[in-house]
């Protein structure tokens, strides 16, 4: 199976923390977290709809000013999620710029900004030639669920964790994959291209499956044939389980947050984890509300992973990564999957 999301970190374990997850065939991509950037080329960053930010401390939300400069001027929407407090922290990084030369700007661009409470989403609008400035009492509020992005092909979950502030843990889920069968698409003599993500959009929003999609041809090139949705699912579409991701980090090992997280995270296919200390060092990451590589490697082992990467470590082990894989990988290997029911 091709999968549709590819993850991957921006930085170092020992650096920023930012999760980039590109979609294939797509030219777009979604960030949990907002440390530095740099890494990142503006073609990367420019594909970017959606930013997921667990908490404002500097290393997670520092590469907002980049994400900025990079799409000002541009006709683009960029939604960012964070949790209490972030309306606040986002208004303050930008009353820190003068905005008097945007009204001339050709193309509009606004930031759509939601903080998430325990009970409810309460959402911003930011507009660029408006020099960003918003009226909170025309903020939207919805009740919060669980889901902070909910599209037909994927929805984004988040659970509100404890890091001495309220920090938020993600999941990308996607319900069910649609695959294209490479050999029935040959034999019906058509070509790879745009025109398939279109057949899978339809799919996944339930379309009327009488719709007519037009197929580009392999003879003549540059031909068109013309099928409806319901036959070209049948002939060219196979289904299979979707991708979920996890993403956690900055969190305390209590019993509240171990439960949360095994919740959101529980059989992901790839679950991104901090390990900010050595087990040895644990009582360092009660203290200051972050996992150990053993923590992290038993939670990873209670959700019933598929796979995990460990990454934000303290600086202090800077000579130590394998021993920290090593801690992690111990856990891994000697806990048990926790009954989801429990």
């Amino acid at each position: 199976m091709s999968s549709r999301f590819h993850p991957r970190l921006v930085n170092g374990p020992f650096d920023d923390p930012a999760l980039y997850i590109a979609f294939a065939f797509e030219k777009r991509a979604i960030l949990f977290d907002l440390g530095d950037l740099s890494r990142l080329s503006p073609r990367d960053i420019l594909k970017i709809s959606h930013c997921f930010i667990s908490h404002t401390h500097m290393d997670h939300f520092c590469g907002f000013d980049r994400l900025m400069r990079l799409c000002l001027g541009r006709a683009k929407c960029l939604y960012l999620y964070g949790p209490e407090g972030f309306l606040q922290n986002v208004q303050g990084k930008l009353r820190g710029y003068n905005w008097n030369l945007v009204t001339h700007y050709r193309h509009a661009f606004e930031l759509i900004v939601s903080e998430v409470r325990p009970r409810e989403i309460r959402m911003r609008r930011f507009a660029c030639r408006n020099g960003f400035l918003a009226d909170d009492a025309e903020d939207a509020i919805k009740p919060f669920d669980g889901v902070l992005l909910r599209e037909p092909s994927l929805r984004v979950e988040a659970r509100i964790l404890d890091h001495g502030i309220p920090c938020l843990g993600f999941s990308l889920v996607e319900p069910t994959h649609i695959n294209i069968d490479k050999i029935a698409l040959d034999q019906l003599g058509l070509t790879i291209g745009p025109w398939l993500n279109h057949l899978k959009q339809a799919l996944y929003e339930a379309a009327d499956m009488e719709t007519l999609i037009a197929a580009p041809t392999l003879d003549p090139p540059g031909g068109c044939r013309y099928f409806c949705v319901k036959d070209l699912a049948a002939a060219i579409t196979r289904t299979s389980p979707g991708q979920k991701i996890g993403y956690i980090t900055d969190v305390a090992a209590h019993a509240g947050n171990r439960k949360a997280i095994i919740e959101l995270i529980r059989e992901a296919d790839h679950l991104f984890i901090e390990s900010a200390f050595r087990v040895h060092d644990e009582h360092l990451a009660t203290a200051k509300h972050h996992l150990t590589s053993g923590q992290a490697g038993s939670m990873a082992a209670q959700a019933a992973v598929k796979r995990y990467t460990l990454f934000h470590f303290s600086p202090r082990y800077n000579d130590e990564t394998e021993t920290i894989q090593e801690e992690a990988e111990h856990a891994f290997r000697t806990s048990a999957p926790s009954n989801p029911a429990e």
